[in-house]
């Protein structure tokens, strides 16, 4: 059973902070919300409400789709719109220009944003490629942000067999 809060004595403390002093003491304090909240220790926040957030999202959205639509090359002088309306960039410098709106497309199209290679037939199908080990990575931390550790190391365990 929570005892009473120091500071006030009306309130049962919920907040329990322990500090060690430097001799290696524990000093210990027992507050409830309000008295914690006074004190600092804790932060209110105000709760969000779904239509708060939702506006916010949109805003956003709206402000990074035009900012995508504005973006243009000073070199060769495509926008992004005209980029995405024809599939075709104009110049090498493209690619630092729209880099951030072209990330999320080149991972959905290739499952990353890098080269990793191909491996040469003559060594066969029996050679693993670093390709299937980083996707695996990529799962993996996937797995992780999820929350699925069974998953998780499922997927680590396949991914040290492929090291070896």
């Amino acid at each position: 059973m929570a005892g009473m809060c120091e500071s006030c004595k009306k309130e049962a403390a919920t907040f329990h902070l322990t500090n060690l002093t430097r001799e290696g003491q524990k000093e210990e304090q027992h507050l409830c919300e309000g008295c914690a909240i006074e004190q600092g220790l804790i932060q209110v926040q105000k709760p969000a409400y779904a239509h708060e957030v939702l506006e916010n999202f949109m805003k956003s959205a709206k402000g990074d789709a035009a900012s995508m639509a504005n973006a243009v090359c000073e070199t060769c002088g495509i926008s992004y719109l005209e980029f995405r309306n024809q599939g075709l960039l104009g110049c090498p410098d493209d690619y630092d220009v729209f880099r951030e709106m072209l990330l999320p497309l080149l991972e959905r199209a290739h499952e990353a944003t890098h080269h990793t290679g191909k491996a040469p037939r003559s060594l066969g199908t029996g050679r693993t490629s670093q390709q299937q080990i980083q996707q695996l990575k990529r799962k993996l931390a996937d797995a992780v942000a999820a929350e699925d550790y069974e998953r998780a190391a499922e997927l680590r365990d396949r991914i040290d067999k492929l090291e070896l």
